[in-house]
């Protein structure tokens, strides 16, 4: 686990304001590569897969890793798992930002899916009914129903969350997600350069403690609730994501489609509601 003061750093700016101009130090996240590799073993003998490459701030670098490859498919659950480890064949920091994810004997390795661009933003091309082909493709539990949510739960959220997120309190520069209970009890909160990022150190979080499907939980993103946050959302089993900012169409579509509440503009005293309304308790009215 890297250090807290590994998590930032600071910079000289030039402050300008209505009345002065003057030199600070400013602190700013840390972001820093991370390659994430594959390995198992094939007739006998081992084989190592770079799977991808990600842009992140250090720190819960093994839950990115797993909450990554749950997500997309390529473990499905923590028995999948023999080891995980930082890269040795690196001396000194460099060595931390290579991640060896060791499969369990018997695990059902594709290297043709290997070999493909990770879908992982929103600017790949993929149409509306491909999107949700694929999420059919990687969803495999049913999102789960719960006892119906209160506005002040809701409401909650945000101000428990931003508490919570200290490495933005220093640098107004990460995204973060945040677990909480049906009661709106915050369970863990994740901060990231990377808001896929943030949520993938989540969902590993919840794989490696052999917590999934996560049913009856609420995950709040500090951002917009974009395509690729709901699929994760879906595929660790959470039935309710809240946004501070908007979801985009093809997310609406999605929660829709599955039946996961979503929510967005959850902010200054009001939110939206774009699917499963079901979830919330009074909202038949104004």
């Amino acid at each position: 686990m890297r250090e807290p003061s590994d998590l930032m750093c600071c910079a000289p700016v030039l402050a300008v304001e209505r009345e002065s101009v003057h030199v600070r130090e400013e602190a700013l996240a840390v972001e820093e590569p991370m390659e994430v590799r594959v390995l198992w073993r094939e007739g006998g003998t081992w084989v190592a897969h770079s799977l991808a490459v990600t842009m992140r701030t250090p720190g819960h670098d093994f839950e990115l890793a797993i909450g990554f490859l749950f997500a997309e498919g390529v473990i499905r659950s923590r028995q999948d798992i023999r080891d995980i480890h930082y890269c040795s064949e690196h001396e000194g920091d460099a060595s931390r930002n290579v991640v060896n994810v060791v499969l369990a004997e018997g695990v059902d390795v594709d290297p043709a899916r290997f070999s493909r661009n990770f879908y992982t933003t929103s600017s790949c091309g993929i149409c509306g009914k491909a999107s949700l082909e694929l999420v059919r493709a990687l969803v495999r539990h049913p999102v789960a129903e719960m006892a119906p949510l209160s506005r002040e739960t809701i409401f909650s959220l945000s101000e428990i969350a931003r508490r919570a997120q200290t490495l933005f309190a220093h640098t107004g520069g990460v995204h973060a997600s945040a677990l909480f209970d049906e009661q709106g009890r915050l369970l863990l909160v994740r901060e990231d350069v990377g808001r896929h990022n943030a949520m993938d150190k989540v969902i590993g979080h919840l794989v490696l403690a052999d917590r999934i499907p996560a049913s009856r939980t609420i995950v709040l993103l500090s951002g917009r609730a974009s395509f690729e946050l709901v699929q994760k959302a879906l595929v660790a089993g959470i039935p309710v994501v809240a946004a501070i900012g908007a979801p985009s169409s093809l997310a609406v579509a999605v929660a829709r489609d599955f039946g996961l509440t979503l929510i967005g503009f959850l902010r200054d005293g009001r939110f939206n509601v774009y699917a499963g309304a079901k979830r919330l308790a009074s909202t038949s009215g104004a």
